[in-house]
């Protein structure tokens, strides 16, 4: 019997293999000819409008609607079709120069208006300061035109002149300069310093092709001026390149050790990357900041860090962007940008978060009556004293996971810090007063930029300015009389506000007007000396830096080192940073 179903045995399965076969050789020809009947149907739907709907439609422009929509079924917000002057901008974005003149432009007003120069750049060199108009460019009358279309003229090919005429406050007639174009640079990192003589602060903006070697060249010279430890902020940092970051984490990680890891639907999407180089900084304690705005490559380095228990996360939950696009050339200079794979850490923890239907994302406007007790879980939402949304923890049903040295860690997208550190944030009715002002912040935001630029151009407010050759050395105090001056100055604008709404964002506006002074005296380096002692986050990093001669102490000092049994003495969840003692309520 035995010796029966040996010998039918292969019978029987190559029976059924044929079997099989045929049916699975049918059904591809079946899927097949389904295919092809849709595409048919699709033209003929397409013919069909362009021919006979009531009102003409351009058949180009049914092919548009046809390709968005069927991105916008995808779901996915990071796939996209992107025509040849946003691939442009894409392109600027990550990787970080142009042929340009220097200069960060936006229209107000009816106005292209400088907004900043960029150090360095032939604006810069030029004398363009904040403020200033373009009025003209080559001759053309420009008032009116959009910042897009200003761009588009004002770049070219590098070591082409441009001729523009700028209108500037308390000059009577437009400033004519003659511009050369120059290939822009981008900083990734604008400034680094020291901080508590002893730890190296170093912002990253963004991964450009150059971000790895400006991190480096930072992180060299703070180390030669003292440093003994760091602090990487990722904060706002959209992401980029991700060789870049893999780069970045090379500085901070062993040779060959797992930094991250791609899964798709095909073979050539999947691979594990590791790190290429030694530690260049071991031993030297590291904490690096991130918030909601921290995305993409910023999490594979925040993530990786975190897995390899190399530095100690602070802030808040970043953002979930855990997804791999890939760009495809298209006719016509089109580009098809597509989600291919997904990004785990080395831990395994997948970087791309899920939201629930409902769930605010950070530019969503909240109700005017709404305070942050009403918003639904899993997420609270209050502002920050910079008029930024600042979202509540939401670790709670996160799924559980431990890093390679045996501490736990949150999966569930987006990377938890270990110590949970919320910015400054307004009390109830301080928010109430400040969406009022929102409901007109076109006219707020300008009029604030406008005042700002003429604070530093006055000369009775510049001597009340100390020390203004250097960014870390400017000090400058608001009055009262300069909040009613500006107050007054919106009046002027149509910006209509009643007494106490104007006195409950009293405290918003005036570290509003700082910042904004700040940042057009002194750019990004005076801007962050003004805010850093009202920085939460980082004045946590600092206090737990301070004394921390390891990584491993910086670690026991926060309460979220292992415990060598494949624990951690606190195990329950991250860190949360208790809140201040000030009396104007914080939720």
């Amino acid at each position: 019997m035995s010796e029966r179903r040996a010998t039918l045995g292969p019978a029987a399965v190559l029976l059924l293999a044929l079997l099989a076969g045929g049916w699975f050789l049918q059904r591809g020809v079946a899927q097949d000819q389904n295919v092809y009947l849709q595409s048919r149907v699709f033209e003929e739907v397409l013919n069909h409008i362009a021919d006979r709907y009531v009102d003409p439609v351009d058949r180009s422009e049914l092919y548009d609607f046809a390709i968005d929509g069927l991105l916008r079924e995808l779901g996915d917000p990071n796939s996209s079709l992107l025509d040849a002057s946003d691939y442009e901008d894409f392109r600027i974005q990550t990787e970080g120069d142009y042929g340009g003149v220097g200069l960060e432009i936006v229209e107000r007003d009816g106005y292209i208006t400088v907004v900043s120069p960029i150090p360095g750049g032939p604006g810069a060199r030029a004398g363009l300061r904040a403020g200033d108009r373009i009025v003209e460019v080559e001759g053309d009358d420009i008032r009116g035109w959009s910042s897009q279309r200003a761009v588009q003229v004002l770049r070219g090919r590098p070591g082409a002149e441009v001729e523009i005429r700028v209108s500037r406050p308390g000059v009577d007639s437009p400033i004519p300069f003659t511009l050369t174009r120059e290939r822009i640079e981008i900083r990734s990192v604008p400034f680094a310093r020291l901080l508590d003589d002893d730890v190296g602060y170093i912002p990253l903006n963004l991964f450009s092709e150059t971000a790895a070697r400006e991190v480096q060249a930072a992180a060299d010279s703070l180390r030669s001026e003292g440093a003994q430890s760091f602090v990487l902020d990722l904060r706002g940092n959209p992401g980029g390149i991700l060789d870049q970051g893999i780069g970045i984490t090379d500085l901070f990680l062993p040779r060959d050790v797992p930094v991250a890891e791609t899964r798709g639907q095909r073979r050539d999407q999947s691979q594990a990357l590791s790190s290429r180089a030694e530690d260049r900084y071991a031993g030297m304690p590291l904490v690096v900041l991130v918030d909601r705005g921290s995305a993409s490559a910023s999490e594979i380095v925040a993530g990786a860090l975190q897995d390899h228990d190399r530095a100690l996360v602070v802030g808040a939950t970043t953002f979930g962007k855990g997804s791999v696009q890939t760009l495809f050339n298209l006719s016509g200079g089109n580009v098809l940008r597509l989600t291919t794979a997904r990004w785990y850490t080395p831990a395994g923890r997948s970087i791309e978060r899920v939201r629930e239907p409902g769930e605010p994302v950070d530019d969503e406007p909240l109700p005017e009556d709404a305070g942050p007790e009403t918003v639904a879980p899993p997420t609270s939402v209050s502002l920050g004293l910079d008029g930024q949304f600042v979202f509540s923890p939401d670790t709670a049903g996160r799924p559980r996971t431990e890093s390679l040295g045996g501490r736990p860690l949150f999966g569930g997208g987006g990377i938890v810090p270990d110590l949970l550190v919320q910015p400054d944030t307004l009390g109830l009715d301080e928010q109430q007063a400040v969406r009022r002002l929102f409901a007109e912040a076109g006219v707020y935001s300008t009029g604030l930029f406008n005042f700002a630029v003429e604070f530093l151009q006055r000369p009775e407010h510049a001597a009340r300015i100390e020390g203004n050759g250097d960014p870390g050395d400017a000090r400058f105090e608001l009055t009262d009389d300069d909040l009613e001056a500006l107050r007054l100055k919106l009046e002027e604008r149509g910006f209509s506000v009643d007494p106490e709404t104007w006195q409950g964002a009293e405290r918003f506006t005036r570290a509003q007007l700082e910042t904004q002074i700040s940042q057009q005296g002194w750019g990004e380096h005076g801007r962050f000396v003004r805010v850093m002692p009202r920085d939460r986050p980082l004045q946590v990093a600092l206090e737990h830096l301070r004394g921390a001669d390891s990584v491993q102490a910086l670690l026991e000092s926060a309460g979220v080192a292992a415990t060598g049994e494949g624990g951690s003495a606190e195990a329950d969840a991250p860190q949360q940073e208790p809140e201040s003692g000030d009396p104007r309520g914080r939720d």
